[in-house]
């Protein structure tokens, strides 16, 4: 989720979500009409007793590590531990253009965060930390208060291309599978399908080694919705229609079905791939309550 038409409105969200039984509410870091995560989740989190709060995912180019680290352990320490860092490269061109940053080559910006990520997780860990690297100084950098989780909050890396993975394989608890982007910012529809799916879980595999079976598969949903279930015909007739569209290409990234056959789905690819948190766009929040529901403790 990332708008709300009111203050009101967005605790009556979060308190939603947590009252339908969604583990974690997650927010994008965009410069458009969305509200600004840092603050949003912090409002999320008191307003909430077990729902966990994530960024989905920080740009990294946007703050300094001190900086980023600095708002994490703050945000971990009001929520009582219940923040997960989601951390990237940055893509969206338009806010790089807003914000007067060049946007690089995805190589440089790959760069910056493989240098950045040690870093927030030694801030983090509680170190004071002297460095100098080719894109950024610290003298004697340090956070506090220590955020609660320890030794930090989990680490989620959201990761597309094959140089991401391996970053993701290397540094993450939590890898968000997600399509490639092209030098433009585009997402590389071709990349949606399951086979280029496992394909990534794969390079991930192997470059993760023994620490693959500690690793956590995210994949982030576009649209989701329920056949049947208490929705209308018309909502029915739809889903319906967008599953048998997208049940010929196959692709782990839009959820459409009746309950059983997407209980049974998720099931199956998480035996088979591992895959076993899903991120659902806030306007499927009540809908895909059931399979919330029908999932729970399995």
């Amino acid at each position: 989720m990332s708008r709300a038409a009111s203050a009101e409105a967005w605790v009556a969200a979060a308190r939603r979500a947590e009252e339908l039984g969604y583990d974690i509410l997650l927010m994008p870091d965009h410069l458009g009409g969305q509200l600004s995560p840092i603050a949003a989740l912090t409002a999320a989190a008191a307003a909430t007793t077990r729902l966990r709060v994530g960024s989905y995912v920080f740009a990294n180019d946007y703050r300094h590590p001190l900086v980023l680290a600095r708002e994490a352990a703050t945000l971990d320490w009001l929520s009582g531990g219940r923040f997960e860092l989601g951390l990237g490269a940055g893509w969206n061109a338009t806010d790089y253009r807003k914000l007067g940053l060049h946007y690089d080559p995805p190589p440089r910006r790959i760069d910056r965060l493989s240098e950045a990520v040690p870093l927030v997780k030694r801030l983090l860990a509680g170190e004071v930390v002297d460095y100098e690297g080719p894109h950024y100084r610290l003298n004697g950098g340090h956070v506090g208060p220590l955020p609660v989780q320890r030794p930090r909050p989990p680490l989620l890396i959201g990761g597309g291309g094959p140089r991401m993975l391996r970053l993701a394989a290397r540094e993450a608890d939590i890898v968000a599978l997600q399509p490639q982007f092209d030098p433009r910012g585009r997402p590389m529809l071709g990349q949606a399908t399951e086979g280029a799916t496992e394909r990534k879980i794969a390079i991930l595999r192997e470059a993760s080694g023994p620490r693959f079976e500690e690793l956590e598969l995210n994949v982030i949903v576009g649209d989701a919705a329920l056949v049947g279930s208490g929705r209308s015909a018309r909502e029915s007739l739809l889903a319906a229609t967008k599953s048998a569209a997208t049940g010929l290409v196959g692709t782990p990234y839009v959820l459409y079905g009746t309950l059983g056959q997407l209980r049974d789905r998720l099931l199956r690819r998480r035996d088979r791939l591992g895959i076993s948190y899903y991120a659902i766009p806030g306007h499927a929040m009540e809908a895909m309550a059931p399979l919330v529901a029908a999932l729970a403790g399995r």
